[in-house]
């Protein structure tokens, strides 16, 4: 995400953030060498705190996942059985060989609370507040911000030439399917940049010829690939070559070179799997591969990147081994292990938080049509990364996985602990909405204490 003219952001060592030296202002008066030495001086360093939230549109169903009732009834615990993890005591389904394997490597919850309705929206997911992605009602003016747009604000760039915001969601026929997360009140220069509308070869400026800068409408044009509808209210017109340069500079190669997975080892890229590419239904794609971008895109700098994960709204025949959880689980399985995995391998677990989810549970008893109905009364999340204390899981449902008996997690305290992570204090930091007002990143939630 680029930004261009603009206001004074969260203060960075000498105070000022990275993307002060993108305005306008800034940009005409530093030479190249000046630029990249203000942003070493800005605190871009080596390494950084990252956010890789994955949605797992369409609601997954938790009793089927990693809170099985082996001793419910058939029709509350349904085909699946529970197998032994390598964390004695826990048991997760049979459908996450490789999670089970790596038990001590996350930390799953069994109690997630929060979910306003039973309407499939990522909101929730990605916002940590109550409300949809279509109605601002009883939100903060111009709407909440997503966690991500949240980051990029307070954060900005960690390394030149990658935004710190990606979403790498493709367009959904249901639109929160295919939601990266909103930028709200923070506009849309906060917004979720999303490289994989389009190829790799696509993801630079250095080629766009001079005239195109010309004018507003082939400004915006230029920037198409990017999905970005920034308004820069024609401020590039006035930029000097050196400006454009710089401006090429740092959305040149870094960016394509990251989603270039021909660069990554291809046992590795087997590692991860392939899974499908095409969205499923209305849902999003099955596609391991954006794992792997997550990890290479963090890796190279980004601070959060959000990714969406199958259609996992199983109204009926939950357990076909093509479109229901057993068609959807065993991908999942091995794209998130080996998500968690690599970044154990690559020494980049501390850094990097992972957050797994979808937008409520699924039904305690199995419908007439063998599926599984919306249950916004409880649901589950696997969480990895971050320095957190892994190999437990927190919360407990009751004998059929429909409402929490012991320690209800509020969507919201997932959010604070993300927060927490990337060295911002939930309870304390403000970001101002369109009034001017000033709130908070959270409804009032402290982060978990069992994992911090």
């Amino acid at each position: 995400m680029f930004q261009i003219g603009g206001q004074r952001h969260a203060a960075q060592c000498d105070g000022w953030s990275r993307r002060d030296f993108l305005s306008v202002g800034a940009l005409g008066s530093l030479t190249l060498p000046q630029l990249l030495a203000a942003e070493q001086a800005a605190g871009v360093g080596r390494n950084h705190k990252a956010v890789i939230m994955i949605y797992m549109a369409g609601a997954p169903p938790h009793q089927d996942l990693i809170d099985l009732k082996p001793n419910a009834p058939k029709e509350y615990r349904g085909d699946l059985n529970p197998i032994a993890t390598n964390v004695p005591g826990i048991q997760i389904s049979e459908l996450l060989p490789n999670m089970a394997r790596i038990m001590d490597k996350w930390t799953g919850i069994r109690s997630i609370v929060g979910a306003p309705n039973g309407s499939h929206d990522s909101f929730m997911c990605y916002s940590g507040r109550k409300g949809s992605t279509f109605n601002t009602n009883g939100q903060a003016p111009g709407g909440w911000p997503s966690i991500g747009a949240t980051i990029s604000k307070l954060q900005g760039t960690a390394k030149a030439g990658i935004p710190p915001f990606i979403g790498l969601a493709p367009k959904a026929g249901h639109p929160p399917y295919g939601a990266s997360g909103k930028p709200g009140f923070l506009g849309v220069g906060h917004g979720p940049f999303k490289p994989t509308h389009h190829s790799k070869d696509d993801l630079t400026l250095n080629d766009v010829s001079q005239n195109r800068f010309g004018t507003r409408r082939s400004l915006l044009a230029g920037f198409d690939q990017f999905r970005r509808d920034v308004d820069y209210s024609g401020q590039l017109a006035g930029m000097d070559a050196f400006t454009q340069q710089a401006l090429g500079v740092l959305t040149s190669s870094k960016m394509a070179n990251a989603m270039d997975l021909e660069k990554e080892d291809p046992k590795v890229r087997e590692r991860y799997g392939k899974g499908d590419s095409k969205n499923f239904g209305d849902g999003a794609p099955r596609n391991n591969t954006h794992f792997l971008l997550a990890r290479r895109l963090v890796e190279a700098g980004a601070r959060c990147v959000t990714l969406n994960f199958g259609r996992w709204d199983f109204h009926s025949k939950i357990y076909d081994e093509k479109s229901g959880v057993n068609g959807h689980a065993p991908i999942f399985d091995q794209g998130l292990s080996a998500l968690i995995e690599d970044l154990h391998d690559r020494g980049l677990s501390d850094d990097v938080a992972v957050i797994a989810w979808g937008e409520f549970g699924r039904t305690p008893k199995i419908n007439g049509n063998a599926g599984r109905d919306h249950w916004p009364k409880v649901s589950c999340a696997f969480m990895a990364g971050g320095r957190m204390n892994h190999g437990q899981m927190i919360g407990a449902s009751d004998k059929h996985a429909a409402e929490p008996a012991d320690r209800p997690v509020h969507m919201g305290e997932v959010h604070a602990t993300l927060y927490q992570h990337m060295g911002l204090d939930p309870n304390t930091t403000t970001i101002s909405d369109l009034t001017g007002r000033p709130q908070y990143l959270v409804d009032g939630w402290k982060p978990l204490p069992e994992l911090i």
